[in-house]
């Protein structure tokens, strides 16, 4: 898993339940946002980041900016922990963890991008976790404990046909697809420590693929699926690294003192967001996929992180 300080921050789902914002103030995107792309693949017009942050009366909710900077704008206002936010690959959805004295546990949730029709599609008295979508936008790959300790699962974007994949007494968590929806990227705890590993989208020939001492984890694969973003504390401290889906040519992309982590790409595969406290407090940043032109993203006091890119339709901001 992480270091203890990062799962302290960001795997806070239970506590004392706080009040809620007022939406009437929470802030609007300054103008509507451009649908496009540059003939490169990549324009931030269009392109929006969603985070969790406790910026909020201290309890962790949504939130979306502007990849080209702006007023972030609150999806979710509940008190608890709303966490872990994934774009549907048609912009027009946002599945994210959420924590909530109603429901009694921790479920995964479906939610249009706008915030509305905020929908519990797992309804399971455990804790299901870091839910993403699969390319063709269908499935969620998620985690559960329901079953005694976290495994991955997928189901059905309604939340039918809810299916485990691994069976390991170890931790499995943190999945994410591959592009063309074939295979699933997770991290793993079955070795001891924190590794990547990639199986089939059916659960089969899970193959460790860091194959490192130290923790590697939280990997999130490239829309052109040549690579693999991934945190890894090898050089003595959380870094964001890139590999092929093969585990081959890793390459250290951030090099600071402090903890980066939660990689998330751009949708052309261009640029990274990712989570980082190397100005004092976690905000995220953005970088070039060779780790160049690092850029901060949001700045506030409180907690940003947990970043997902992605293109913004059917919404105030499409």
């Amino acid at each position: 898993m992480h270091s203890p300080r990062i799962a302290r921050l960001v795997l806070v789902c239970a506590g004392v339940v706080l009040g809620c914002s007022d939406p009437a103030t929470a802030p609007r995107p300054n103008g509507p946002l451009v649908d496009a792309k540059s003939e490169s693949g990549e324009s931030p017009h269009g392109q929006v980041i969603a985070f969790a942050s406790d910026r909020a009366d201290f309890t962790f909710n949504i939130f979306v900016v502007r990849a080209n900077g702006g007023l972030p704008t609150q999806l979710t206002f509940e008190p608890y922990y709303n966490a872990r936010p994934s774009w549907s690959p048609d912009g027009r959805r946002i599945t994210f963890t959420a924590c909530r004295w109603y429901d009694f546990s921790c479920d995964i949730y479906v939610m249009n991008a706008d915030g509305s029709a905020q929908t519990n599609v797992t309804r399971n008295f455990t804790n299901e976790e870091m839910s993403v979508w699969s390319p063709l936008g269908d499935r969620i790959a998620f985690v559960s404990n329901r079953d005694g300790n976290s495994e991955i699962y997928v189901m059905n974007a309604d939340g039918s046909d809810q299916t485990r994949l691994t069976y390991d007494p170890a931790t499995d968590i943190l999945p994410t697809w591959s592009p063309e929806g074939r295979r699933i990227a997770f991290e793993s705890w079955r070795d001891g420590n924190g590794e990547v590993y990639v199986m089939s989208a059916d659960g089969t020939n899970a193959t460790n693929v860091t194959n490192n001492p130290t923790v590697d984890g939280n990997p999130a694969w490239s829309p052109r699926g040549d690579l693999i973003a991934f945190r890894s504390d090898r050089d003595g401290n959380g870094e964001i690294y890139i590999m092929g889906p093969d585990g081959a040519q890793a390459q250290r992309l951030t090099n600071e003192p402090a903890e980066d982590y939660y990689p998330a790409w751009s949708p052309s595969g261009n640029r990274l967001a990712f989570a980082s406290n190397r100005d004092g407090d976690f905000d995220v940043y953005l970088m070039k996929r060779d780790g160049s032109h690092v850029t901060r993203l949001t700045d506030h006091p409180a907690f940003d992180g947990d970043p997902s890119w992605g293109i913004a339709r059917g919404s105030d901001y499409d």
